[in-house]
C-alpha cells in the first residue's frame, strides 16, 4: 500500500469518525457527553482539513496517485 493510499484511507476513517461523533452529539441526552462528542467532532474536523491538504500535496507531487 502506498503512502498516498494510506493517507486517503486515514482520511476516510476520520470522516466516518466525524460523522459518528456528530450523531452522538445530536442524540445524547447527557450535556457533558454532548459537549465531549461535539469537541471530538471539532477536533476530527481539523484533522480532516489537514489531511485533505496533504492529499492535495501528494496528488500534485505524484500525479499517478490522483483518484486513488
Amino acid at each position: 500500500m502506498t503512502v498516498a493510499s494510506q493517507v486517503k484511507q486515514s482520511l476516510a476513517t476520520l470522516e466516518s469518525m466525524h460523522a459518528g461523533f456528530q450523531t452522538f452529539a445530536l442524540k445524547s441526552q447527557d450535556d457533558v457527553a454532548k459537549r465531549d462528542f461535539h469537541e471530538a467532532m471539532l477536533l476530527t474536523e481539523e484533522m480532516i482539513q489537514d489531511l485533505k491538504k496533504r492529499v492535495g500535496e501528494l496528488e500534485r507531487e505524484e500525479p499517478q496517485y490522483q483518484g486513488f
